[in-house]
């Protein structure tokens, strides 16, 4: 009988709740995730973090987000290389670029100025 008691705006009420939940505890994973992967803070000032996320959810989280510094070079290469492993690839050393550049100009794919380009953006 209880089953019967729903609507169809309940149900879509229940569903919309349900997504929220799921939006917040992902969030709340992310920052924990992402303040403990930070080298640039302390220990008393990730612990200060965590504990204002875990206090004050929303709001933590979106205080976090706004005071969060922009990523340095560092965290980008690794933002990379995880983007990398994501989609299927494996981490390349700089080695084994310009190994696979030396192997594309040996065989014609492209030429010495191309490679000596790639392999400067390589390097970089």
């Amino acid at each position: 009988m209880m089953l019967l008691e729903f609507t169809v705006i309940d149900v879509i009420e229940s569903l919309v709740v349900l997504f929220f939940w799921f939006m917040l505890i992902w969030m709340f994973i992310a920052v924990f995730a992402d303040v403990f992967r930070r080298d640039d803070l302390s220990g008393l000032h990730k612990a200060g973090w965590l504990l204002f996320v875990f206090v004050l959810p929303l709001v933590g989280i979106l205080v976090y987000l706004i005071a969060r510094p922009k990523l340095t070079p560092a965290d980008e290469r690794v933002m990379e290389q995880a983007m990398r492993i994501e989609s299927g690839g494996s981490p390349q050393s700089t080695a084994d670029e310009i190994a696979k550049l030396a192997e594309l100009r040996s065989s014609g794919a492209i030429t010495d100025e191309e490679f000596q380009r790639l392999k400067q953006k390589a390097l970089a």
